[in-house]
Order: C-alpha cells, then sequence, then structure tokens
C-alpha cells in the first residue's frame, strides 16, 4: 500500500496512530510519501539541542510499522540532505536517512508496489519577498533585527534558513527527462514539491512567480502520460484536476 500527504514542515505527528490510524495495519513494504518541505533535516551541527531533536523524530519515524519516503521542497537543509549515504533503491536513487526513511532524489523513476513513480524536488520559496540575508556576514543577526523592526519578516537567512539549491541545476533537468524517456514517458504517478506554471498561476493569481521549475513541469504535464500528479507547497487540500492533487494535512492512498 502506498500514501500520500503534504508539506510537514518537520511536524510529523500526523503520522501517528491517532490521526493516521490506517498506519497501524501497515509494514516496511508498505510506504507514505511526502511530497517536500519534510523539514526532518535542517538544523546545522553548532545547533546541538536542536539537532538531538531532530534526531528523536527520525527515529520516531523509522520505528514506525512503514517507510517513510519523501522528496525535498523549498524548505529543507539541502547541503545536509546531500551527505547522507546515497543507495540505489527500486530502480532510481535515494538519500538514506534512516533504514526505513529515504529521500527520493530528482528526476528518479521508482517502480514501488507495482506502480512507477516520477519524483522531481524542490521549489522556489515564496517567502523571501523581504530579502535573503548572507548568513557568513558577522552581522547578519543584526541585519535581520533591524528587517524586524521595520516589520519585514518574509525574508531567510542564506546558509541556515534558505539554500540556493531549492531549485534544481540544468543537469537534474537534463536527467528527469532522461529517465522518463528510458519508461517512453509514461508514468503511473508523479510525485513533486510544486505544480506546473498554470496551475500555480491558478493557485497563487497574481501572486504567483513562475521559474524554471514550474516551466518544467509546464513541458511533462504536456508530454508525459501519468494518472496522479500530487504536489504540497501550497498549504491546502485541492483536487485541481481529476488527474492533479494538491495535498497539505491529508493522507490518502495513492
Amino acid at each position: 500500500m502506498i500514501y500520500v500527504t503534504g508539506d510537514c514542515h518537520s511536524e510529523f505527528q500526523k503520522l501517528g496512530s491517532d490521526r493516521f490510524p490506517e498506519g497501524k495495519s501497515l509494514t516496511k513494504d508498505d510506504y507514505v510519501i511526502i511530497c517536500g518541505d519534510f523539514g526532518g533535516v535542517w538544523y546545522g551541527e553548532e545547533d546541538y539541542t536542536r539537532r538531538k531533536t531532530e534526531d528523536y523524530w527520525l527515529d520516531w519515524l523509522d520505528e514506525k510499522p512503514f517507510t517513510t519516503l519523501f522528496v525535498d521542497g523549498n524548505h529543507e537543509n539541502h547541503p545536509r540532505l546531500a551527505g547522507y549515504p546515497e543507495a540505489e533503491w527500486y530502480g532510481g536513487r535515494v538519500h538514506k536517512i534512516r533504514e526505513s526513511v529515504l529521500h527520493l532524489m530528482r528526476g528518479e523513476v521508482f517502480e514501488i508496489g507495482g506502480k512507477r513513480i516520477f519524483a522531481f524536488g524542490g521549489a522556489a520559496s515564496h517567502d523571501i519577498s523581504d530579502g535573503i540575508i548572507d548568513g557568513d556576514e558577522p552581522d547578519w543577526r543584526r541585519q535581520a533585527m533591524f528587517m524586524e523592526l521595520e516589520g519585514k519578516i518574509m525574508y531567510r537567512v542564506k546558509g541556515i534558513s534558505w539554500w540556493e539549491e531549492e531549485l534544481p541545476t540544468e543537469e537534474e533537468l537534463a536527467h528527469g527527462l532522461e529517465r522518463l524517456a528510458a519508461y517512453d514517458n509514461q508514468v503511473d504517478a508523479i510525485i513533486t514539491h510544486c505544480t506546473c506554471t498554470t496551475l500555480q498561476n491558478k493557485l497563487l493569481a497574481e501572486m504567483s512567480h513562475p521559474d524554471r521549475l514550474t516551466e518544467y513541469f509546464e513541458m511533462l504535464r504536456k508530454s508525459v502520460e501519468y494518472d496522479k500528479w500530487y504536489f504540497g507547497h501550497y498549504h491546502e487540500d485541492v483536487d485541481i484536476t481529476m488527474n492533479d492533487v494538491l495535498l497539505y494535512h491529508t493522507i490518502r492512498p495513492l
């Protein structure tokens, strides 16, 4: 059995047995896929206390009856994710966060439980309208304080709460096309964090800012045959079309 849900931002309580009772009857050969902004790999090495809390929740997930899978979102510590061991798994590459907590790498196709699934994480942050502070600058905390005093709270700090790897490289985009071509551009499901430009425009209207990833997904939506495309990022639960589904709180069968 495969289930899909939206952003967690390190708050994994919705996968607990009280809110997800179906999970109690699953096994490690069953899967819950998180559509980005997993958030469980976030803090730097200097933040020892929060890293211990993070380890607690990663171990908590690993102890669940099922296997947890996720694509990355924009709110991830991408350099830390890239530092985890890489492995081949059901036809694609993963980062092994825990034995049963796996990061589905960008542009990979996985054959899981009889389903062919294309995974591609990443997204452009839409909470940085007030700017990005360089976390390598010695006075970044002072800069942040003055921004907040001016009422500018839509900012992030590079290397601490924002990483430029949130958007894919040209190599990652090309890799995704190559993997899809190997399957004749036919998959059962697509799992991403953001969506294509057309659907993002519907969701965000004048606040939508298309980028190279939403345009890439626009191309895929026209060229790839799929039954369902699940994504997160926009913090709602909406069936945009019969085939394109935005998830946040909901956990539903693939």
